[in-house]
Parts: structure tokens; sequence; C-alpha cells
């Protein structure tokens, strides 16, 4: 009878600990998007086949579609600084990716495919005419791709310190896949997600990864970015799917095909950011680069009237 004593024991236990877990998961979730930072009842949404996607129309103009870098801090948010300049020359669209900020976030794995067939479908469906791309990071990536599959949307694409092509390259593995098996437990892998995307995390990837300068991280920006990454429970399979390697994509093959112009901004303080260019513009020699120095990951937000210098000069660029 004692082995059953003990069994009933380790279970109550196992009960009592998951329920603990689950209500510190509650609590996070709820004191995270308690400011309701994001909140925004002037957007649209569009309705996609894999969720809403929430999106922002401003301005007049040649349409510029603008793509925040892939991430689960992440959303439109990311272009507050640039929006009203970039919206008095330009029909502006401010997206927030499927897995971001308030679009849906179901439970899917989220493929570079995915997001290539996401950007070609709103610029069909919703702006309905040739469209400019502004995108950050891995973003850069999918527009590339999109340019490829469907080159008569897009005229041109400004791409803000897009992703190192050899990273790209990377596929999922048997250790990504446990990874992403222990990340969609439903207790202990919304722990785990809650844990890897804390508020001290958040702080540290403006500090070493997206600002140069850290005076000017604000308790607001960190908030908000904070609150992106908690403002639902399904943000943890796009998490998933990141460092799972399911978002990375070829680019070779697309660089050499498309006719586009295309243009790059770097952050001059970003790790091997010219190393990173060359290899582009190695592929793809039309490639023209722009560098704000004393910048990294998001000079929109950094610094960002050096940045609409440097995109001025690319939107001003005729047929």
């Amino acid at each position: 009878m004692n082995w059953k004593k003990k069994l009933l024991s380790l279970t109550t236990l196992a009960g009592f600990t998951t329920l603990i877990i689950h209500i510190i998961n509650k609590f996070i979730y709820f004191s995270a998007t308690m400011d309701n930072l994001l909140s925004n009842t002037s957007g649209s949404y569009y309705n996609w086949k894999f969720g809403k996607i929430y999106y922002k129309k401003t301005g007049s103009g040649h349409p510029l579609l603008l793509l925040h870098d892939l991430d689960t801090y992440s959303s439109g948010h990311e272009w507050n600084k640039v929006l009203k300049d970039l919206s008095k020359t330009n029909t502006v669209y401010r997206v927030d990716l499927l897995g971001c900020g308030r679009s849906d976030k179901p439970n899917i794995t989220y493929t570079n495919y995915l997001y290539v067939q996401l950007i070609n479908d709103f610029i069909k469906q919703v702006i309905g005419e040739e469209t400019d791309i502004l995108a950050t990071g891995e973003s850069g990536a999918f527009a590339i791709a999109a340019c490829h599959n469907q080159n008569a949307v897009i005229r041109k694409l400004i791409l803000v310190n897009p992703p190192d092509i050899e990273k790209l390259s990377k596929i999922p593995d048997k250790r990504s896949k446990l990874f992403i098996s222990i990340l969609q437990l439903p207790v202990i892998g919304t722990f785990i997600y809650n844990i890897l995307t804390g508020r001290d995390n958040t702080y540290r990837l403006f500090n070493e990864h997206y600002f140069y300068n850290s005076d000017l991280i604000d308790h607001d920006l960190i908030s908000t970015y904070y609150e992106t990454a908690h403002m639902d429970t399904g943000s943890k399979y796009l998490f998933a799917s990141i460092y799972g390697h399911y978002t990375t994509i070829n680019l070779k093959h697309c660089l050499k095909s498309i006719t586009n112009s295309i243009y790059f901004i770097t952050g001059g303080e970003k790790e091997n950011n010219s190393e990173i260019a060359d290899i582009y513009h190695e592929l793809m020699p039309s490639i023209e680069i722009e560098t704000i120095n004393e910048a990294r990951q998001l000079p929109q937000l950094e610094k960002p009237c050096e940045f609409m210098n440097r995109v001025n000069i690319f939107l001003e660029d005729e047929y």
C-alpha cells in the first residue's frame, strides 16, 4: 500500500505545482498588459486565411508597407517615431505580423513561406497596387522572397539591418524540435516562455542588441515591448518557430533572380553589419547601402531623424 500512498502524494504534489505555475503565468500576463500600451481603436483588421492581421493606414501618396522585425516583442510600434514623417509623402500601411502585437496568434508553426504569402496577399487584397516595402531584420528576408514570388506587386525594398544570410540557412534539427515540443506544453511551456521573455531580458535585448546608446532606452519603450510579448499566451508559438529555425529562408537564389531596387540601412554599431551587407552586395551588386553611426538594430527608434534622412533619399528616387 506504501507505493499507492507515494503515487497519490506525487500526483497531488504535481497537481498543486501545476496549479501554482498556472496562477503565476496568469499573473505575468495580467501585470504585463495592465497598462494596455498597445491599445488602438483607430486601426483596421485584414481577415487573412490564418488569422486577423492588425494594420493602420495613414497619409497619402505612393503606397509604403512597413514590416517590423520578426520577434514576439515586436509590433508596428517599432515605427512610431517615423510614422508621421513617412505619412507626409506616402500612403503608409503599418502592420502587426501574424503572431505579433495586435494580430492573431494561432497555434501553428510559423514559417518563412507563411510570411511571404501574407505580404503578397496583403498587397494584392488590401493595398491593391504596386507597393514599396520598408522592413526590419528577418522581415526583410520575407520581403525579398515576396519579390521573388510576385515581382509585379512590389516596386522597391528598403531593408533595415537585413539578417545574416548564413544564419538564414539554418534548418530545424532534433534539438530545435525538442525545444518546440517543450515550449508547446500548456502550463510548463508557457512558464518557460515567460521566463525567457521576462522584463529583465527585454531590457537586455535593447541594451545589447537593439540600441547602442543605453541612455535612450526609456521605461515606456521597455514596457511596450514587454507587453507585446505577453498580450496572449499564443505568443510562445511564434517564439518556438523562430528559435526552432522554421522561419529561416535561403535568399541566395532569390537575390540572383529579382530585378527590384533594393536599399540597405544599417546600424554602424551592429555586430558584423558591414560583413553581412558585403555578402548581399556580392550576390546583388546593385544594392545601395547607407550606414547610421552610433545605432544598432533599430535606428528608426534610436536615431529617427537620421533614419528619415536616409529613407527620404531612397523614397524620392523615381522610376
